[in-house]
């Protein structure tokens, strides 16, 4: 994947390229379920290309798949050193 991806960007496609593969669905095949040209997959896991995938797409890609858009994200945000300024916000809890 292209290196001006951040790391959720290149871990959402690679979570969906391996669950791609492992239900042995070819990248046009999904590119074609989803309404889309056929190499809009392979552009998105091109490594030099910079294409990436919106919500709806995702949303897409997850009822083609037959599984959860949840399937796609980690558990787990991924700090990357270049959002070293956001401040974690504690608010007041209101039960």
């Amino acid at each position: 994947m292209h290196d001006s991806l951040d790391q959720i960007e290149q871990y959402i496609i690679k979570r969906i390229k391996d669950i791609r593969e492992e239900k042995g669905i070819s990248q046009t095949s999904l590119s074609l379920a989803i309404g889309k040209s056929t190499s809009y997959i392979s552009d998105i896991e091109a490594q030099s290309k910079t294409a990436k995938y919106n919500i709806k797409s995702l949303n897409l890609i997850a009822i083609a798949l037959g599984c959860s858009i949840k399937d796609f994200f980690p558990n787990d945000p991924i700090r990357e050193n270049k959002y070293d300024f956001i401040k974690e916000i504690e608010g007041k809890k209101k039960f």
